[in-house]
């Protein structure tokens, strides 16, 4: 029994740092993989970072130089560092897993929360 909890909001002007977390509920041995993604308004939801269970990322252009995805399995999370943030990083932010690097979400995506980035 998994459940990913993202963390709230945040306001932060431009070139600051915010950290999201995605706290799960217990260990699930098949959910393999943690991405997390956004969704700007009017805009289509947007892969940005991947973990996978051996530790492996990958991250989207957009974000990489920039985002850093991390876990610690001790606390069942993954957390999202968020650098030298621009005002087109504005979204909505959301974690998801899946089985593997082919899989599909697993979770519901909920509301995400909210990451607003003053120019």
């Amino acid at each position: 029994q998994v459940q990913l909890v993202e963390s709230g909001g945040g306001l932060v002007q431009a070139g600051g740092s915010l950290r999201r977390s995605c706290a799960t509920s217990g260990t699930d041995f098949s959910v393999r993989v943690i991405d997390w993604y956004r969704q700007a308004p009017g805009k289509q939801r947007e892969l940005l970072a991947t973990i996978t269970s051996d530790g492996r990322t990958n991250y989207a252009d957009s974000v990489k130089g920039r985002f850093t995805i991390s876990r610690d399995n001790a606390k069942n999370t993954v957390y999202l560092q968020m650098n030298s943030l621009k005002p087109e990083d504005t979204a909505d932010y959301y974690c998801n897993g899946r089985a593997g690097i082919g899989g599909s979400p697993l979770y519901s995506w909920g509301q995400g929360t909210q990451v607003t980035v003053s120019s």
